[in-house]
């Protein structure tokens, strides 16, 4: 059953392509025509790459998987930062720091920092600083907070990235092919989809465009962690039935030997 709806899609105008003559000959299989000079994306192929992506992600959350959330331009950031929150996976909205990925021993190493500065602060050590260190060390933790705070409890490499804007996000996206982590991607006619592992024919400008896709795509992941959690829940409920079996069949096989050492006390009759 498609998770998306085809009129949903037209009314958010996810099929508005780009000029034309700006366009990337490679998405020439996700274009319907071209209208007005601008080309118009072929949502039938849209609806089936966004359910193909929404099971991709539904797996990954189910298994317990990060999935890092990616856009940085203004449209897009609010949106993006907001849907990653109800679903508890990281994101990146205000600059990607080059090596984020391939880079990663470092970068948790400024989340530690981050992490110490906070200590420092609820223990009373930060209060002990002179002024000038205090306004330096606050400074120093506004900063690492506005570009690392969203991946402060990714203990290791995502499993997959979500991006918007495939070419304002290119960083990103070169650090994932070389770590062979997958890429899902709003890939919009000016782009290049070669590099996507999973493509998103769609307009990646219009807000209403990346509110609508990204919320069904954070649906498939809540699915995920919904079937996550009450298989959990489950096992934990089992788990006792599973540890009496096991004692129940060893007090059977004690039983008819405490019968036949009962047996051989009783007096035998002459």
């Amino acid at each position: 059953m498609s998770r998306t709806n085809f009129q949903d899609l037209l009314d958010a105008g996810v099929h508005f392509g780009h000029l034309k003559r700006k366009w990337n000959p490679k998405m020439a299989p996700y274009i319907f025509m071209e209208k007005n000079g601008i080309h118009i994306i072929d949502l039938h192929k849209t609806v089936v790459k966004i359910d193909e992506a929404a099971n991709v992600m539904k797996q990954l959350a189910h298994a317990g998987r990060k999935i890092l959330f990616v856009a940085t331009k203004k449209q897009a950031k609010d949106i993006v930062a907001e849907c990653a929150q109800k679903v508890n996976m990281p994101y990146v909205t205000e600059r990607w720091a080059g090596g984020m990925l391939t880079n990663f021993p470092t970068i948790r190493k400024a989340v530690k920092k981050m992490n110490t500065i906070d200590k420092m602060m609820t223990d009373g050590t930060f209060e002990t600083l002179a002024k000038r260190e205090r306004l330096q060390i606050s400074r120093q933790r506004a900063k690492l907070e506005k570009n690392l705070g969203s991946i402060a409890d990714l203990n290791r490499l995502p499993s997959a990235i979500f991006v918007v804007d495939v070419q304002k996000e290119i960083n990103a996206v070169r650090e994932a092919n070389r770590l062979n982590i997958p890429v899902i991607a709003m890939v919009d006619t000016c782009c290049d989809p070669t590099t996507i592992d999973y493509v998103i024919p769609a307009n990646d400008d219009a807000a209403k465009s990346i509110q609508l896709i990204t919320d069904t795509l954070c649906g498939a992941i809540a699915e995920g962690l919904e079937e996550r959690r009450i298989e959990k829940e489950k096992e934990k409920e089992e788990a006792p039935a599973r540890e009496e079996a096991p004692a129940k069949r060893v007090r059977a096989r004690r039983a008819p030997k405490a019968e036949e050492a009962q047996a051989s006390e009783e007096p035998k009759n002459e």
